[in-house]
């Protein structure tokens, strides 16, 4: 015997048929419209409801309650009255037209340049196949487009702007540079589709047309009643224009400022700091909120005259001492963090994990300017200080504080001690300072020495510890830096090591190396037979990683050269 079917009960049926009926038509009443409808409907056979409640009705408690209606003549009678009360709607006034679009004084892309972005832009992901095999990853290759583009100062081609939203919806890394690039009609566009609103939330004022920074009457008035985007944007421009009315202006409404929005616009004091504003940050550091405080004391700490920086000079220098006799640096680290500490921004309680006088002692070292450590140290210069013995096993928290001070202050010289040699053994540097630290350290050099440094770490060492470093380098690489990345490359293939491991490196190869090493990355994309040891199919993989970085460099050059002002 077949199975049983069981069917669902009719008033079920019934209502939920009808009620999508009802939700489809998406008419207002008849009230609304003050249209009258016929209220005696055409009957089906069987059929005893008159109006459209009457319909409504049977499809709630079930035609099975009804014995003259059958569900085939209820849904009848909703057709019929569905096109009833649609052919009575009365037109609706049309909606005002928005105001166009600001202009874009930019020049259009060259054609060849167009057709590429659109291309681009149609690229999509992978399904999730891990192996991503010889073919150039389009999507990754339109940072680069895009900054290009906004180096020249095109406009973007009208038709693409909905695409190039929608991308830059699924990439928070790709929306300064689409935005950039999208101009007014970014803004324009996000006002009438809700999908790209990130494009309002990603420029302050969202596109609000700010007084000039001289007219004191109109600044002052947007100051008072602005909404807080466009207070955030409004004091930006007024700072470019006047620092000290623009502090003026904050001062005016501090009190009174929610603490979320007083440590925005402390933030924004990053921007141009200098001595004048430390009156204000000094004041600061009495707010009501802890956040504040900690922001207004790391912006004083970076100004090496404020008496900030002086106070937490003196008591890291009384922490911290020569023994002459020896050469080996002593350590005394705090033994409270006392009231007036906490004022000048040291946090009391340390992370799990650390200890107190360790935690006091780095934060105190990280906010004193460098300048005072050659004289407290016996007149010796950074190279000199961080190569000191330090006792008692105090070396790698004093190392990691001037690694913060340094990348604070941005210091060159006490960045290039603590990076160390490039090619000393071990990966870490002077003391205990970690990778991550040096990457940090790396970004207070100039570009070429950063590269030089870099490269000769990769010659030294290899790639597996170099993909922090790497990251910091100016991209494209320079020529040594790339060729060293290639070199250390091929050799990790003919040792049999498992190609997955340099995947992030051969992605940041295809983004940063230079085009034109195109040409000498031709003999690495033949397949070769797998070294003994290796992991199976290695070679294979290999090749394709090879050919798809040779092809993603020729894609890389053909861009550069279709977005050129001479292209036509």
């Amino acid at each position: 015997m077949g199975r049983r079917v069981e069917r669902p009960h009719t008033s079920v049926l019934n209502t939920t048929v009808l009620n999508t009926t009802v939700l489809n038509t998406a008419v207002p009443s008849e009230r609304d419209h003050g249209v009258r409808h016929d209220q005696a409907l055409r009957k089906g056979p069987g059929m005893t409801a008159t109006t459209w409640d009457d319909l409504v009705s049977t499809a709630l408690l079930g035609t099975e309650r009804r014995s003259s209606t059958t569900p085939r003549a209820l849904l009848d009678e909703a057709a019929v009255q569905t096109v009833r009360r649609r052919a009575g709607l009365r037109p609706a006034p049309a909606a005002s037209q928005p105001e166009p679009a600001a202009a874009d004084p930019r020049p259009p892309l060259p054609a060849a340049a167009r057709s590429r972005l659109a291309t681009l832009l149609t690229d999509r992901p992978g399904t999730g196949n891990t192996r991503r095999g010889s073919t150039p990853d389009l999507l990754e290759l339109l940072p680069q487009w895009l900054a290009t583009a906004n180096a020249y100062g095109y406009a973007p081609p009208p038709e693409l702007l909905p695409a190039l939203l929608d991308a830059a919806r699924g990439r928070t890394d790709l929306r300064p540079q689409a935005l950039t690039f999208a101009g007014p009609r970014a803004l324009w566009l996000a006002r009438l589709n809700p999908d790209w609103k990130f494009a309002l939330r990603a420029t302050p004022g969202a596109g609000t047309a700010l007084p000039a920074p001289q007219d004191t009457e109109k600044v002052r008035l947007l100051w008072e009643e602005g909404l807080f985007a466009e207070r955030v944007a409004l004091l930006a421009t007024v700072r470019a224009y006047d620092a000290e009315v623009a502090r003026t202006l904050l001062a005016g409404t501090w009190s009174t400022e929610r603490a979320e929005d007083r440590l925005m616009f402390l933030d924004s004091l990053r921007a141009g700091l200098g001595d004048a504003d430390e009156p204000f940050l000094e004041q600061a550091l009495t707010d009501r909120s802890r956040n504040v405080r900690a922001t207004a004391a790391e912006l004083l700490s970076t100004l090496p005259h404020s008496a900030l920086a002086a106070r937490m000079a003196d008591r890291a220098l009384s922490c911290v001492a020569l023994d002459r006799a020896t050469g080996t640096i002593t350590i005394e680290a705090p033994h409270e963090c006392d009231a007036a500490m906490e004022r000048d921004g040291v946090v009391p309680k340390p992370p799990a994990g650390r200890g107190e006088r360790s935690w006091w002692l780095g934060q105190l070292v990280e906010a004193a300017p460098l300048d005072r450590w050659p004289a407290r140290l016996g007149g010796r210069t950074p190279q000199e200080i961080v190569g000191l013995p330090v006792a008692d096993d105090w070396q790698g928290e004093l190392h990691a504080a001037w690694c913060r001070a340094a990348v604070r202050q941005g210091d060159t010289g006490w960045s290039r001690a603590l990076l160390g040699s490039a090619t000393a053994a071990g990966a870490a540097g002077p003391g205990a300072v970690s990778l991550a630290e040096r990457a940090k350290l790396l970004a207070a050099l100039p570009g070429d020495e950063r590269a030089a440094w870099v490269g000769e770490f990769i010659a030294a060492h290899g790639l597996s510890e170099a993909f922090q470093l790497l990251g910091v380098c100016a991209t494209p690489w320079a020529v040594p830096l790339g060729r060293a990345v290639v070199d250390a490359l091929n050799i990790a293939r003919d040792a049999g090591s498992y190609p997955w491991s340099f995947s992030g490196v051969m992605g940041l190869a295809e983004r940063c190396l230079d085009p034109a090493e195109a040409i000498r990355l031709e003999g690495l994309t033949a397949t070769v037979e797998d070294p003994e040891g290796a992991a199976p199919g290695a070679g294979g993989y290999w090749a394709e990683a090879f050919q798809r970085l040779s092809g993603t460099l020729r894609l890389r050059r053909a861009m550069r050269d279709e977005l050129a002002p001479d292209a036509g």
